[in-house]
């Protein structure tokens, strides 16, 4: 009996130790924490050979923490050679690296708005009722002092018997210091009047007449046009009431949003080229006057104003225009945005070397600027590169081995 219950614990040892091999053996990355599943990422085994025991898939490594990255060796570029008369098969063109002004070019759509310092919304500041409207409709124009509405205000025609006996009270004042006290009431009852929306002309007038107007007329502050009539003839209206708007637009505003990564390019003063629908082959020119701190959380962008001269009123608010941002950026060598083959995080272009020698070499882009890109290392002025045609000099390439590859297998990091 103890014979057999030794060889069975012989046997449970050597495969124990077997697994302990086949786990922990010389093959082992030191790197890698565990084996997991990318379908069930709760699998944790230390077996690379394994399987997910649930979907049967393979396994992929989860190095440790702090392990070193795996190094990649830089991709083998060759000179190759296709002829002449191919290159002129698949419709091969050349562009020359040049050096020249950059110029970038910002585009927003923008709307219309009025000007609040030119915009102004009269608004009851007394009972009463409206006695007669002079304007009636929204996009009537009207000039500086026009009469735009008539309120009757038994409030007002009270005040303004007050305001005629205190003049006759100064008049007739005895004293001086009854005359002092009298005046002193009167510039109070000018401030209230003025309160009121009677302007200093209407109280000049007052003062020379002294016969209260049963009527107050309001009158346009500039020359513009009508916004919104929400009152009617004959309406009783509250201190509050909206009565009647008036907009001047011989200057308006534009508000358009840019998103943040454009924000740096951006400054007061900055001319701004604006086109309408409305007006084909004509141009606006306005001027970046704000740029809003505050950028929307879910757009990504920042309002920015711009104040654009009006003076024949064609920019109606509400009206949707477009906007052009031109920029100097400074002078840098240039190829086409065609000649660049994007390889991940590389850039590659085919190089003329003469009678159908073709060099492929990696260059550092710098940025956009319309169909050309600014080039910071890799080329020199005057070399000619492949501008049309390039996927298909791309697959000559790797037919010849010219290209090894672009992204190298990972090699073992180095300790």
């Amino acid at each position: 009996m103890k014979t057999r219950r030794y060889f069975l614990c012989s046997i449970l040892s050597i495969f124990a130790l077997a697994a302990c091999s086949k786990q922990g053996g010389a093959g082992a990355d030191p790197d890698v924490d565990y084996y997991t599943c990318t379908m069930h990422p709760s699998v944790h085994l230390h077996d690379p050979a394994a399987k997910c025991p649930i979907c049967s898939m393979d396994l992929v490594p989860v190095r440790r923490a702090g392990a070193a990255q795996a190094k990649t060796a830089a991709p083998e570029l060759t000179e190759f050679h296709v002829p002449i008369e191919r290159q002129q098969q698949i419709g091969v063109t050349y562009a020359a690296v040049k050096k020249g002004p950059l110029h970038h070019t910002l585009r927003a759509v923008g709307m219309v708005a009025p000007d609040k310092t030119r915009h102004w919304e009269f608004v009851a500041r007394v009972d009463g009722y409206v006695q007669k409207l002079f304007v009636t409709s929204p996009g009537e124009p009207v000039e500086k002092d026009q009469p735009l509405l008539s309120i009757y205000s038994p409030d007002l025609l009270i005040a303004e018997h007050e305001f005629v006996t205190l003049l006759d009270a100064r008049d007739h004042a005895p004293t001086p210091e009854a005359r002092a006290t009298a005046e002193n009431q009167i510039q109070g009852g000018r401030r209230r009047l003025a309160k009121w929306n009677v302007i200093e002309r209407q109280i000049a007038e007052l003062e020379k007449s002294r016969k209260p107007a049963d009527f107050l007329t309001l009158y346009s502050p500039f020359k513009g046009m009508v916004e919104d009539v929400p009152v009617d003839q004959g309406r009783r209206v509250m201190t509050g009431d909206h009565l009647v708007d008036v907009a001047d637009l011989s200057v308006v505003w534009v508000w358009a949003e840019f998103y943040e990564n454009e924000l740096p390019m951006l400054a007061r003063g900055q001319k701004v080229a604006i086109t309408a629908k409305s007006y084909p082959g004509e141009t606006f020119t306005g001027e970046l006057n704000l740029i809003s701190p505050f950028v929307m959380e879910m757009q990504r962008t920042a309002r920015v104003r711009i104040d654009i001269a009006n003076p024949d009123a064609k920019l109606w608010p509400g009206m949707y225009v477009n906007i052009e941002l031109a920029m100097d950026m400074g002078e840098g060598l240039t190829i086409p945005v065609s000649a660049v083959m994007p390889t991940g995080s590389r850039s590659l272009v085919f190089l003329d070397k003469g009678e159908g020698k073709i060099e492929p070499r990696f260059i550092q882009l710098g940025g956009r600027f319309g169909e050309s890109y600014e080039v910071r290392d890799g080329l020199k002025e005057g070399e000619r590169v492949v501008a049309s045609a390039n996927f298909l000099i791309d697959a000559e390439s790797k037919v010849q081995g010219a290209v090894k590859t672009f992204d190298a297998p990972a090699t073992k990091a180095q300790p």
